[in-house]
């Protein structure tokens, strides 16, 4: 065999490894890579590892084919919680996805089971004023290549959504949600607030007041309790979650790509007015990060894994955090008053059963009223007649 044709074979043994051809396996990891879970799949995709500088891709994963282009957040031992080299790998592949006139729709999902995102990593977190306002201008690019594209982007979730993580949610413009699914905020419960976007779109997208509990009591909620506020569009199970992605992109892969791009501009029209208090927002969490002390209490209190004692900031007043909420102890209660029911005796669940199935005696229906005899009309004289010799409207008692 010639060179040319040995050279010629090695790309494209090396062409054929980039793609995947079933629809029911995803392609073999590369060394130092982490394991994905299985989706359904096109006929044909094409894996990119590299982003347009370049640098190879570490944290992401995109995959494009079909119409469709699909970044995934692939750091599921952290369940997906996001650092700056990964959120400048989602930005270039956003972009790259914008770009692509090929990709007609766009998913944004998290690798594994058990997690979306969770927002920032606090393991590796930003330090300093500068790079935490690196780290917001880069943020700035992924909401822009998110909500800016004239694509429809559709959140695909199973297990934790949640800080960073929903505001993410929150930008795309469809979310369907496996059961396993658990959405919420975490700003307050670490001394910060959900500026990135959260404050400012949670409105638009639940409400006013529930926007407002979903901020201020931090709460978490499961899929179909999102799915009731509006922050998800459809929940199945979890096995089911990747045939219902490939209807909905199959549905609006067959939508015109111009109307697609015209409808989600003129729907952004209102929270894109927003920009301005999520540039101050994001200015504001940097100072308070770096020279604020409450976030400090927050975040040392989720590494030490212990509630966080906000009591130093409000004069010594306030809960003790040693001490359960009184919804958690409500909960407890409720609890522990299902676990002390006595189980019912053998001989008493017996006469219960004979008692519910006996049949009760069929209740008498009371005999039925004959009509009354109708009475002859009575016979018109001058009395009951006008001058034209046609009947008098009169009322009587009965109202008629």
């Amino acid at each position: 065999m010639c060179i040319s044709a040995v050279r010629a074979r090695k790309v494209g043994a090396r062409s054929n490894r980039m793609r995947i051809a079933s629809r029911d396996t995803v392609a073999t990891a590369s060394e130092g890579s982490r394991a994905r879970a299985a989706r359904p799949r096109y006929a044909l995709w094409t894996v990119i590892t590299k982003g347009a500088s370049g640098v190879a891709y570490e944290d992401i994963i995109y995959e494009s084919g079909g119409g469709r282009a699909t970044v995934t957040i692939n750091r599921p031992e952290r369940l997906n919680a996001f650092r700056m080299k990964t959120i400048i790998e989602m930005g270039d592949a956003l972009e790259r996805a914008a770009d692509d006139e090929s990709v007609g729709v766009v998913i944004l999902t998290g690798a594994g089971e058990r997690a979306f995102c969770v927002g920032g990593d606090v393991a590796d977190p930003t330090r300093t004023a500068a790079e935490k306002r690196h780290l917001h201008t880069l943020s700035h690019r992924v909401a822009n290549a998110i909500r800016n594209n004239g694509k429809p982007v559709i959140a695909r979730v199973r297990g934790y959504c949640i800080g960073g993580g929903n505001e993410l949610n929150v930008m795309c413009d469809l979310t369907l949600s496996g059961e396993s699914g658990r959405f919420g905020q975490a700003g307050p419960k670490i001394g910060s607030a959900p500026l990135w976007w959260g404050c400012q779109l949670m409105p638009a997208v639940v409400g006013e007041k529930k926007a407002r509990e979903i901020l201020f009591l931090v709460r978490q909620y499961d899929a179909y309790e999102a799915m009731d506020m509006g922050l998800v569009n459809k929940v199945v199970p979890d096995d089911q979650l990747d045939d219902l992605v490939d209807e909905w992109c199959d549905e609006i892969l067959r939508k015109s790509p111009q109307g697609l791009r015209l409808a989600k501009i003129a729907m952004n029209t209102a929270t894109d007015a927003l920009y301005t208090s999520v540039q101050h927002g994001l200015e504001l969490v940097a100072l308070n990060h770096v020279y604020g002390p409450e976030p400090k209490e927050g975040i040392a209190s989720f590494q030490e894994k212990r509630p966080a004692d906000w009591r130093k900031f409000r004069e010594g007043e306030g809960p003790d955090p040693a001490t359960p909420s009184i919804a958690q102890a409500k909960k407890e209660a409720a609890k522990q008053a299902g676990a002390k029911k006595p189980a019912a005796t053998k001989g008493a669940a017996a006469s219960a059963s004979k008692a519910t199935t006996a049949k009760k005696p069929a209740a008498k229906r009371p005999a039925a009223k004959k009509p009354a005899a109708k009475k002859p009309a009575p016979r018109m004289t001058s009395a009951t007649t006008g001058s034209t010799g046609g009947r008098k409207a009169t009322t009587g008692g009965t109202g008629r």
